[in-house]
């Protein structure tokens, strides 16, 4: 009796090294798939951002935004432990790619092949016509072409838990939110002033607040049940947002909301 007991916890033993042995495998292997099908994307970028020379200040600044991209998914890919963090990696160079196209459709190039759809783009809605508001003393415009006047593009996306919309700005005017990880206080003004009633941002201050990026109008919208974040509930205290001197975007001091 005791000898089969003894066989029995081999066998268990045994049975559970084969299956943890065989799930490290598993892991391992994903790991090395997700590596490499975002070394891919990485790469693709890294030939774009050196093969491209800028001839205005919308593509230098667009190749400037994908070089900085392409940097963050090298540090991103080479930390990578898990198929996620090399997801990231991915999403980052697939942002780069949306500053190259930028890039090229400033020098009315070809803008090249389509791109997958980055996380929260699809939601954040897009600049459809130019529009220039006063905001704490400074006209911000947007617009869906770039121009000397709007040379800051962004793909579209969330960022700090809220959506922000596609299209090319005079100043880019995510960026603290984007350093600090929380928004100024003013920022909610500042969409409702840039955005309201624009076909291509069908959502209201509130949605873009609590970060849903849905259309107010939209029965299926729900507008409770949404926990923020501790980094999102800064938005509601300006003394919580401070990102220092203010953001510099090489043209001048770039101020919080």
């Amino acid at each position: 009796m005791v000898w089969w007991l003894v066989v029995i916890v081999i066998v268990s033993v045994g049975a559970l090294l084969y299956l943890r042995a065989e799930q490290n495998k598993r892991n391992l292997r994903d790991l090395e798939e997700a590596q490499a099908d975002a070394r891919v994307t990485i790469e693709r970028l890294g030939g774009q951002v050196y093969q491209l020379t800028p001839r205005n200040e919308a593509s230098r600044q667009a190749l400037a935004d994908a070089s900085e991209r392409y940097n963050a998914a090298g540090g991103q890919i080479d930390r990578a432990s898990s198929p996620a963090q090399a997801r990231l990696a991915k999403q980052s160079a697939l942002e780069g790619l949306y500053y190259i196209r930028a890039a090229r459709t400033a020098m009315n190039m070809d803008p090249g092949p389509a791109i997958p759809t980055l996380d929260g783009q699809d939601i954040a809605g897009q600049v459809d016509e130019k529009r220039t508001v006063d905001h704490n003393g400074r006209a911000i415009t947007a617009s869906p072409t770039p121009s000397a006047g709007t040379p800051n593009y962004f793909p579209g996306g969330r960022v700090a838990g809220r959506p922000v919309p596609a299209g090319w700005y005079s100043e880019p005017w995510w960026k603290p939110a984007l350093i600090a990880g929380a928004w100024g206080a003013g920022a909610a003004l500042l969409f409702t002033t840039l955005f309201a009633g624009m076909s291509g941002v069908d959502y209201d201050t509130r949605a873009f607040e609590d970060g849903t990026g849905e259309s107010s109008l939209d029965p299926t919208y729900d507008q409770g049940g949404y926990d923020p974040t501790p980094t999102e509930t800064a938005y509601d205290n300006p003394s919580d947002f401070d990102t220092g001197t203010g953001f510099d975007s090489g043209a001048g001091g770039f101020d919080t909301f």
